[in-house]
């Protein structure tokens, strides 16, 4: 994954930004739009783009485009900077493969432990009984 080559891969657009703010609200576009085409994408190879699909399928169009949004700042570009910078840390853990858990056997000491346990608890709950004659 060639970061550089990511980023000059991603489409921004300018929109207005929706809630409070006033007239600024209305005369400047300070909401940015991030879109990334996964299919596309030429910084990716065919595993991690597969890897991505999986991984981001809830996050993705039915054409495979990854869309975020910002609209924290009333700038412009802080915005695009933080949007920016949450898609690479979103593609960073989705790239990340887990580690295939190993089954391990239950050690033999464990057992007789747990046996011998077992055996000192009967033997403590057969002494409370009321002894019979």
């Amino acid at each position: 994954m060639e970061i550089q080559k990511i980023i000059s891969e991603l489409q921004y657009k300018a929109v207005r930004s929706s809630g409070a703010g006033g007239q600024n609200v209305n005369k400047v576009s300070s909401k940015v739009v991030l879109s990334f085409d996964l299919k596309n994408s030429q910084a990716l190879s065919e595993e991690e783009k597969t890897l991505l699909e999986t991984n981001l399928s809830s996050r993705l169009t039915t054409d495979a485009v990854l869309i975020l949004n910002c609209d924290e700042d009333r700038s412009q570009l802080k915005n695009k900077e933080i949007v920016t910078k949450r898609f690479l840390e979103l593609i960073k853990k989705a790239l990340i493969v887990p580690k295939i858990r190993k089954a391990t056997k239950v050690p033999k000491s464990v057992i007789k432990k747990r046996i011998k346990d077992k055996k000192n608890i009967s033997e403590i709950k057969k002494t409370r009984r009321k002894p019979d004659f």
